[in-house]
């Protein structure tokens, strides 16, 4: 199966795509209306533009430093999760997306990495727990959040997840507990971006992680590729690649590209079936 994430409504009904992902709210904090036509992505505890205009909002560690786009190793900025009225206004946004379409997509959930978040609210709800051990108490806010999220989800719940799957890593990076939230989403989406895919090999390691790691459990795969720019022999080579793990391929933000590579796909696929079948009726 292939999909496509885009920003351009039009895009979701292009007959090449069996999925359309639309972005309603990405990390820029850019909002838009939800379609009917698509599945509905939301980003989110990745926002600039709501740090930026309330900075108490943004994650920080326990030096007091802000998680945000301006500090080295984050590509933008992240509220903190246990943040009640930032949260109250996203499941707000997830009830407007799920009364236009049934389906949903969660970009960006959790702590934006180990060691956060150290605000006065979390050091003091996790003194208040039951729990004795900090990643274990990150892991159920998530967990509970997207417990949450899966209540007012009357379709299929899709979740993004950091493309580690070395088992604990995401649990200590972000909270994420993939058995934990195994139970309440269809399928993880695994983003393994490059701006040109000229070797492979590192894509397959990680996609075959991710089908090892979800070995079991009751939920699909999808490995999202980067298609603005990327040549189509490459792309297609990836898409190869990543198909042969995952339940679906999605391709992010140029529809075009996405289009001409799984167009060369199914021909060389078929061509591939009609030589195959050369001399097969003389055989019968």
């Amino acid at each position: 199966m292939y999909g496509v994430v885009t920003r351009n409504a039009e895009e979701l009904e292009w007959s090449t795509f069996d999925t359309g992902f639309y972005e309603v709210k990405d990390v820029t904090g850019r909002a838009a209306a939800p379609l009917s036509t698509g599945v509905n992505m939301v980003s989110t505890f990745g926002d600039n533009a709501a740090v930026g205009d309330d900075p108490d909002l943004a994650a920080v560690d326990a030096e007091g430093r802000s998680a945000t786009r301006e500090r080295p190793y984050f590509d933008w900025s992240y509220v903190c999760p246990t943040h009640d009225r930032y949260r109250e206004g996203v499941l707000e946004i997830v009830d407007d997306c799920v009364a236009e379409s049934p389906d949903l997509r969660l970009d960006d959930v959790g702590f934006p990495r180990d060691g956060y978040c150290r605000c006065e609210r979390c050091d003091r709800r996790f003194a208040d727990s039951d729990f004795d051990d900090r990643e274990d108490w990150r892991a159920s806010v998530v967990t509970d959040f997207v417990a949450a999220v899966r209540d007012r989800v009357p379709g299929d719940l899709y979740l993004t997840c950091y493309p580690d799957p070395y088992p604990g890593h995401l649990r200590a990076r972000s909270g994420l507990d993939i058995e934990a939230l195994s139970p309440h989403v269809e399928e993880f989406v695994v983003p393994i971006y490059d701006t040109a895919y000229g070797t492979t090999y590192w894509l397959e390691t990680i996609a075959k992680g991710f089908e090892s790691r979800l070995a079991g459990l009751d939920v699909d795969l999808g490995v999202e590729l980067y298609a603005v720019e990327v040549d189509v022999d490459a792309l297609v080579d990836a898409t190869t690649v990543a198909e042969a793990y995952a339940d679906a391929v999605y391709f992010g933000y140029d529809a075009s590209n996405a289009a001409a590579a799984i167009r060369r796909l199914r021909a060389d696929r078929r061509e591939s079936v009609t030589h195959g079948n050369v001399g097969g009726d003389d055989d019968a």
